[in-house]
């Protein structure tokens, strides 16, 4: 099934400093962050993809908007004041390749995209509209992203929620976990990690997690366990996704990769409507994570359609 309409993401854009070594005491730069990940990740998966984010008028925001723009990315409906300063994020390494927020700069947080910046044909011409709770500690942004998602309901745009939690960016934890429920319900499809849905749902059991999940009534959840694949929530009932064992590099971006492959099945297919369906979408998105964790970086090592050519369902086709 085609579709001529594109992806349309909002966040913010960062510049990662990502350790070289598990020493951590070097480190690389990269353009980053979730939505920046995802956004590029789409156009990569042969997806037209906009990106609505805010930079400013120095030499980092420039970097960043001429990556963007390189990957395909359209800054149609980007907004540019020459104040902002990109974030920046230092990523270090565990022996075992897991990422750690070690740090997190942010010289301008109060300049945000305004909710009446946003532009209706923008959302007119969308099939998904992607957002993550990276920018919902700022109270301009909470209001831009309501406004956002209103827009997509207005315009019949399904709407995808990646919880992405990151510590460092909130004041408390009650904030945090108050915040990002409160969007829960607007999302047709959420997808967050084993120890988000704990911390979110306040258990270490997958089974209550998702139990308490249940009253949000959210179409399609995914919860990623890492080298254990992925936990499916459909219609109340868990589905277990397993992944091919890889060698990891950097598991920077593969919950990521494993949404661009997500929004790239909904895209083409639209929401997924049985449980074999739902496999399939998780199953992909999967195999998305898994190949961006055998490479150094989170941009860097999106996964492009091409190297997808053999990840096939039973009658051949790229899902």
């Amino acid at each position: 099934m085609g579709n001529t309409k594109h992806v349309l993401t909002y966040g913010d854009a960062f510049v990662d400093y990502i350790a070289a070594t598990a020493s951590n005491d070097s480190f690389n730069r990269h353009l980053g962050g979730a939505t920046v990940n995802v956004a590029a990740g789409v156009s990569r998966l042969g997806l037209p993809s906009g990106f609505i984010t805010i930079t400013g008028d120095d030499e980092t925001s420039a970097f960043v908007r001429n990556e963007l723009l390189k990957e395909g990315v359209d800054l149609t409906h980007a907004i540019q004041v020459p104040e902002k300063r990109v974030s920046g994020v230092y990523i270090h390494l565990t022996p075992e390749f897991d990422r750690i927020f070690a740090d997190y700069v942010n010289e301008t947080p109060d300049l945000q995209v305004r909710s009446h910046e946003l532009r209706k044909e923008a959302f007119e011409k969308a099939s998904i509209f992607h957002f993550c709770s990276g920018t919902l500690f700022h109270p301009e942004a909470r209001t831009t992203t309501r406004r956002a998602l209103e827009l997509s309901k207005e315009h019949d745009v399904l709407c995808s929620y990646d919880v992405n939690i990151r510590p460092l960016r909130w004041e408390s934890e009650e904030h945090c976990r108050k915040t990002v429920l409160d969007f829960l319900p607007l999302a047709d499809i959420v997808k967050l990690t084993t120890a988000e849905l704990a911390f979110l749902m306040e258990t270490d059991s997958l089974e209550e997690g998702v139990s308490r999940l249940a009253h949000h009534a959210i179409p399609l959840v995914f919860v990623t366990d890492g080298e254990n694949g992925t936990h499916a929530v459909f219609q109340n009932q868990i589905h277990h996704i397993p992944v091919l064992p890889v060698q990891p590099v950097d598991t920077t971006g593969a919950g990521d990769a494993f949404m661009a492959g997500v929004i790239r099945h909904v895209h083409l297919r639209g929401l997924p409507e049985t449980k074999q369906e739902v496999i399939a979408c998780a199953d992909f998105g999967n195999k998305l994570g898994a190949l961006c964790a055998t490479k150094a970086g989170a941009l860097t090592a999106m996964p492009r359609l091409a190297e997808m050519a053999t990840t096939s369902n039973p009658g051949g086709e790229i899902l």
